[in-house]
């Protein structure tokens, strides 16, 4: 599936999921569009880089994802916008009754109401062009939950939701939208965690990363994002103009339980 001519905008996406993400829509020939809320050289580097090895046009736009203008101003100063991923996120761990309300409200903006302003600016590019393509990256949580993650997994479930009635308000259009839901994902800032659980646990790389992190796989191995980009490029493909308004699981069993 050859993707040329085609623009990608990915949030949250100059590491991590995002990254290998953009990198595989390259591969497949996009056009891409990395964002973070950061404006560093390295950042373009980043994206003049991805240009080079794959032979496509790459760009680097900063926006706050917790703020509602710049997330539709990232759409608007993109100017195409055939395919909307949705991946920027952030992660806080606290009891209800302790929950920073700070907290809540970031993670809220940014896992889930900057996906609503962005799909609301993509929605009309995408008509006038006549194709488009959504794909918010969910989570295992977007299914399922766990203790201490209230406001992540209300989050993501509320991706989820977004995510169906996309589809629906699209569904006459050639214009898709489905989540994927990772389950445990080793990105840098996951294994930079795998020192100090070690420690904490008194147990090797191995026993950390099968009994504590990996408790809840059963597949016992973790995510890549070259997996999760692979999934997210077969949802760009013709093969997949039929799919939307549901979710795929890259999970290794985790919601099979």
């Amino acid at each position: 599936m050859s993707l040329k001519g085609k623009t990608a905008v990915i949030t949250g996406s100059n590491s991590g999921i995002g990254l290998g993400v953009a990198i595989e829509l390259a591969r497949a020939g996009a056009d891409i569009v990395l964002n973070s809320f950061t404006d560093r050289d390295e950042d373009h580097a980043l994206a003049a880089r991805l240009a080079q090895d794959h032979g496509i046009e790459a760009r680097y736009i900063a926006a706050d994802m917790s703020k509602p203008g710049d997330c539709r101003a990232l759409i608007e100063r993109a100017g195409a916008c055939d395919i909307l991923v949705n991946n920027a996120g952030i992660q806080h761990v606290a009891p209800i009754d302790e929950f920073p309300a700070e907290k809540w409200d970031a993670i809220i903006a940014i896992n889930l109401s900057s996906a609503f302003h962005t799909t609301a600016a993509a929605l009309p590019k995408m008509r006038a062009a006549g194709w488009g393509r959504i794909v918010n990256i969910a989570s295992a949580h977007g299914l399922t939950a766990s203790p201490f993650k209230s406001a992540y997994v209300a989050a993501k479930h509320g991706i989820v939701g977004l995510t169906k009635t996309t589809a629906l308000e699209t569904a006459e259009q050639p214009i898709t939208c489905n989540a994927i839901c990772p389950g445990y994902v080793l990105t840098p800032l996951v294994e930079a965690q795998i020192p100090d659980t070690m420690k904490e646990y008194g147990m090797d790389r191995d026993g950390v990363i099968r009994n504590v992190m990996l408790a809840r796989q059963p597949s016992k191995d973790f995510v890549t994002v070259e997996q999760l980009g692979g999934t997210a490029v077969f949802l760009c493909s013709d093969a997949a103009a039929q799919i939307t308004g549901t979710t795929i699981s890259v999970d290794g069993g985790w919601t099979a339980l």
